[in-house]
């Protein structure tokens, strides 16, 4: 099952988040409401069409069916009973895992949740042994790319291409540990 983690946020955010956890493992809904924010957040801050949401819900979807705890992990960031943020390690070969599925809520970001999720997630890499962590991500996501630099990670290819209803430019990163 792992760790069950509970912080406590120095800053005060108004009424609405003074504590969070995490939990490790599905809930009923769980999957529901990570395809539904994913697919809300990118097409208002970013203009994805629903395909971007059929994407999520399908590899989230053979995720949770096919999930190892033994190689793989997910953390699902909760306050006041509502999900905020998300990270997920899937296992692609023994010594390869792919960072998947990382966001926070905009009403929840700058106050280090994102950081504590990636950082979680390369530490779980490193304890089950692998060699490589890589993810996908786009040029536009700018903050996140920011994050994933910041914690070593590398661009080692690129393809531009029509996605999710708009010519992006995909890049995927690639950290080894």
């Amino acid at each position: 099952m792992g760790r069950n983690y509970k912080k406590k946020d120095a800053r005060d955010a108004g009424a609405v988040l003074k504590d969070w956890t995490v939990r490790r493992s599905f809930q009923p809904g769980d999957i529901g409401c990570l395809v539904f924010l994913h697919g809300t957040l990118y097409a208002k801050e970013y203009g994805y069409d629903r395909t971007f949401e059929a994407y999520v819900a399908q590899g989230l979807g053979e995720f949770a069916v096919s999930f190892n705890p033994e190689y793989e992990s997910i953390w699902i960031v909760v306050t006041i009973g509502q999900i905020i943020g998300c990270v997920a390690i899937v296992r692609q070969s023994e010594k390869e895992a792919q960072l998947r599925w990382f966001f926070v809520h905009p009403d929840f970001r700058d106050k280090g949740i994102g950081t504590f999720l990636l950082s979680e997630a390369v530490q779980f890499c490193r304890e089950h042994l692998y060699e490589t962590v890589s993810l996908w991500t786009t040029s536009e996501l700018t903050t996140a790319r920011q994050l994933y630099m910041r914690t070593g990670f590398q661009k080692t290819e690129e393809k531009t291409h029509e996605i999710w209803g708009k010519l992006l430019t995909e890049e995927r990163l690639e950290l080894h540990l």
